[in-house]
């Protein structure tokens, strides 16, 4: 049996013994399936990300500081030890997790976090060896530069694509001009080796105005990232202020125009940038919300459980409190559909198992952890 069938077959049980175990049981009526909404774990503190491992076992981030490991259905009470310092101010904290492709092999596991540097703070990266439920070993690979004061926008998706290069994304930490400087890593996709290095082939590592780690800028404060199923293209959704959250095909060296162009406006009111959307130069938007949903978290589904949503892409809303299902017809969205709206819950994650079902985490201070299983 290969290793994908082996960790299958682990989820598959899991999933049995949870759906036995859980009272929480709700059914939602889509457009393409009947779903049933299981409650897996709750009492989580803000969780902001959710990674499976190879043999079953979960991983979820708490904002606070805590990284949480469920096993066979349960939530182990102890925190995973060794995480560096952390500096959970406002929106910051243990933000987002991402497994190395070699996982089995290597045990690393990549998070992003916000602590203090220098007279500030900003969103750091690290990495470390997950052995015996502790961390070791553990490395800083990247730190957001300049650090600032404040607590907002610290971006924090990680994602590693089909080559094992690991992407970042920075927030605008609340100082919109900052992402159009390319010697500032704020409001910006960081594009790294594994181990920290800049990739050669960055788009700016040639110019001795910007920083060689930048692959995009102009962006303001991402907080969804995924690859594409069939073209391995890395697919990122950001925040607007009032109006304007994007979804972005992400390519090297582009400039997404915040705060130049948007379709939003200040919180004020007041016009944005040059008031306008479009700007040789400038991209535009695959997707764009206005009014704003809050995007976050998002996966493209390629699972056997849903089979009509195959190839949709799934992002979580915070202010809207629903699953935004976007259907796609290759680089383009050509429907939407908001999902499970009674719920009520802001959305901060949504991911595919490797079961085939969609998880869901709950950003409150009593978070939860849903699965999503075909009710038809």
């Amino acid at each position: 049996m290969t290793h994908r069938s082996h960790l299958s077959l682990a989820f598959a049980v899991l999933a049995f013994g949870l759906a036995a175990a859980c009272a929480a049981d709700t059914r939602f009526d889509t457009r393409e399936h009947v779903v049933r909404m299981v409650e897996v774990a709750d009492n989580l503190e803000h969780p902001w990300s959710l990674a499976f491992l190879p043999g079953g076992d979960m991983l979820i981030t708490e904002r606070p500081g805590r990284l949480r490991i469920l096993r066979d259905g349960v939530l182990l009470a102890d925190p995973v030890p060794g995480l560096p310092e952390i500096r959970a101010i406002r929106q910051g904290g243990l933000l987002d997790l991402a497994v190395h492709p070699e996982f089995e092999a290597n045990r690393l596991l990549y998070w992003s976090y916000s602590a203090d540097h220098g007279r500030g703070v900003t969103t750091h990266v690290a990495r470390g060896r997950l052995e015996n439920d502790a961390l070791h070993d553990v490395e800083v690979l990247f730190i957001a530069e300049p650090a600032s004061d404040g607590g907002r926008h610290f971006g924090s998706r990680l994602l590693f694509d089909r080559v094992g290069y690991l992407y970042i994304t920075v927030g605008d930490r609340g100082e919109m001009e900052r992402a159009q400087a390319l010697d500032d890593h704020a409001g910006t996709t960081i594009r790294l080796h594994d181990d920290g290095r800049t990739p050669g082939d960055n788009p700016f590592t040639d110019r001795d105005d910007a920083r060689p780690e930048i692959y995009t800028y102009g962006n303001r404060n991402a907080q969804g990232m995924a690859l594409h199923p069939e073209t391995g293209a890395v697919w990122q959704n950001e925040h607007g202020p009032r109006g304007g959250d994007e979804v972005n095909l992400i390519r090297p060296g582009v400039n997404y125009g915040w705060p130049v162009i948007t379709h939003g406006i200040d919180y004020s009111g007041a016009t944005i940038g040059e008031g306008i959307t479009e700007k040789e130069g400038m991209a535009q938007p695959v997707h764009h919300w206005t009014p704003s949903i809050a995007p976050s978290g998002m996966a493209f589904y390629t699972g056997d459980r849903f089979p009509r949503w195959r190839g949709d892409l799934f992002v979580g809303a915070l202010a809207r409190t629903h699953v935004a299902r976007l259907v796609m017809e290759g680089d383009r969205v050509v429907d939407e559909e908001p999902l499970f709206r009674e719920l009520g819950q802001r959305i901060r994650d949504v991911r595919q198992g490797p079961d085939g079902y969609l998880w869901l985490l709950t950003d409150h201070r009593n978070g939860r952890l849903l699965r999503l299983e075909p009710a038809d």
